[in-house]
């Protein structure tokens, strides 16, 4: 029942006690909305020529460098900073980059911001978010809509593709980043290290990964369900409809997939155009290695729609 409702109920009977409690649940809130703050942050654009850089990834997975409640990037664009605070994947990014402005994908900025205690990955998506509505005036909300969509099933029924493992808990699968000092962004998050079968060393995220020909992106990732793989693979494919999982497979897998870069996923923005691949095409890779296909269906999905943001004034 709401509060209105509530006081109209103590209004009837003559009682103050249901305002008292509506009272205190608002008190409440805002005590946790404010908590809910960066103590001190500065949002500067950058001004040197530096790579990008972030203290931890900030890619929608859930690798993290436990770091003291820092937050530290620097020559980052600020869509970066808004896909990471709204943990958008994939699909959800498909509908929100086309409605941000320009200056949001070309401007870099520098964020420096500290919070009290320890606070995990998501605990710092919350944090960006406040930051981001106080100086940026950011705005959004989710709606549902019915959208065409290209589904993974798999091409033989119940088996999946050399390069498409599930994944086994007697592994050790660690999720933070080797050390606090490794640049990372959410575009290239890439650890060196391997596990047997070559899959990447840390686990819940995708990684670029080396490549012995050039021209090809070989990607990898552990303990990862279909639809985040899925998701994450639409967010640069330019097959014009994003992905889905109907494999109707369960659990969490292990994965690598290589393919030729000009026909798979779209280059980050800026970047020199990529040498030609011989690899194969992104649709071909998944059927090959991992066993999927695509196939064309229809599907709720839920999506961010801006409502409002600003350019900013220098902190």
């Amino acid at each position: 029942m709401s509060c209105e409702a509530h006081r109209n109920l103590g209004r009837r009977e003559g009682s103050n006690r249901t305002r008292l409690m509506c009272t205190i649940a608002a008190v409440l809130l805002s005590t946790v909305a404010a908590a809910q703050t960066f103590e001190v942050a500065s949002v500067k654009p950058t001004k040197s020529n530096d790579p990008p850089y972030s203290n931890f990834p900030l890619g929608p997975g859930d690798v993290y460098v436990p770091n003291g409640g820092l937050f530290s990037a620097k020559n980052l664009p600020l869509v970066s900073y808004i896909l990471f605070a709204y943990k958008v994947i994939g699909n959800q990014g498909q509908f929100l980059l086309p409605q941000l402005p320009d200056w949001t994908k070309t401007e870099q900025f520098d964020i420096q911001a500290h919070a009290e205690g320890n606070p995990g990955k998501d605990d710092m998506r919350l944090l960006m978010r406040a930051l981001l509505a106080d100086r940026f005036k950011l705005a959004m909300h989710n709606e549902t809509r019915e959208v065409p969509v290209l589904a993974f099933v798999l091409s033989r029924p119940g088996k999946t593709g050399p390069n498409l493992q599930p994944h086994l808990d007697t592994a050790p699968c660690p999720t933070n980043a080797p050390t606090q000092s490794q640049q990372a962004t959410s575009q290239t998050p890439a650890p060196s290290q391997t596990v047997a079968g070559g899959f990447p060393a840390l686990c819940n995220g995708i990684f670029g990964m080396p490549s012995n020909t050039p021209g090809n992106q070989r990607l990898g990732g552990r303990n990862l369900t279909l639809k985040f793989i899925a998701d994450s693979l639409s967010f640069g494919a330019n097959l014009g409809r994003p992905m889905i999982d109907k494999t109707g497979l369960t659990g969490t897998f292990d994965f690598t997939l290589e393919f030729a870069i000009e026909n798979g996923l779209l280059p980050v923005p800026g970047a020199d155009p990529p040498p030609d691949g011989s690899g194969p095409s992104l649709q071909e890779a998944l059927q090959e290695q991992l066993g999927i296909k695509l196939q064309s269906d229809k599907a709720s999905m839920s999506v961010y729609v801006l409502d409002h943001i600003e350019h900013p004034s220098e902190n």
